[in-house]
């Protein structure tokens, strides 16, 4: 069975980091693109952060883009998103995808077949 798992999601002030680690089983990550959602309260779902697998290239949101860093350790299965610098604007449930699209000329992340269950980031002013 192919699953994600997210962990990382704390409460923390304004100006702060956290990183989130997403867990994989049952497959590679190579074999797929990969990425991170956010869902705020009230708010439209917003693609952060994927790596396309085809060439590795790698899109980020422009509300994240110079704060926000995502990685890949292989060996471990795990997907790392790196969050520096964290604004209020920040808070929102970071759910971890895989095998979708990830266009990072068209600046586009969709259709993705694979999700966490979400792990909640609270940055307070």
């Amino acid at each position: 069975e192919v699953q994600v798992v997210e962990s990382g999601g704390d409460s923390v002030q304004a100006g702060g980091s956290l990183r989130l680690s997403c867990a994989a089983s049952g497959f590679t990550w190579d074999d797929y693109s990969i990425g991170w959602f956010r869902q705020a309260p009230g708010k439209e779902r917003e693609g952060v952060s994927c790596r396309a697998s085809r060439d590795g290239s790698i899109y980020y949101a422009d509300s994240v883009k110079g704060r926000f860093t995502i990685s890949s350790d292989n060996t471990k299965s795990t997907v790392y998103l790196q969050m520096n610098d964290l604004k209020p604007e920040d808070t929102a449930v970071y759910y971890c995808v895989a095998d979708g699209l990830c266009s990072v000329t068209a600046g586009l992340m969709s259709d993705y077949d694979v999700w966490g269950q979400g792990t909640q980031v609270t940055v307070s002013s």
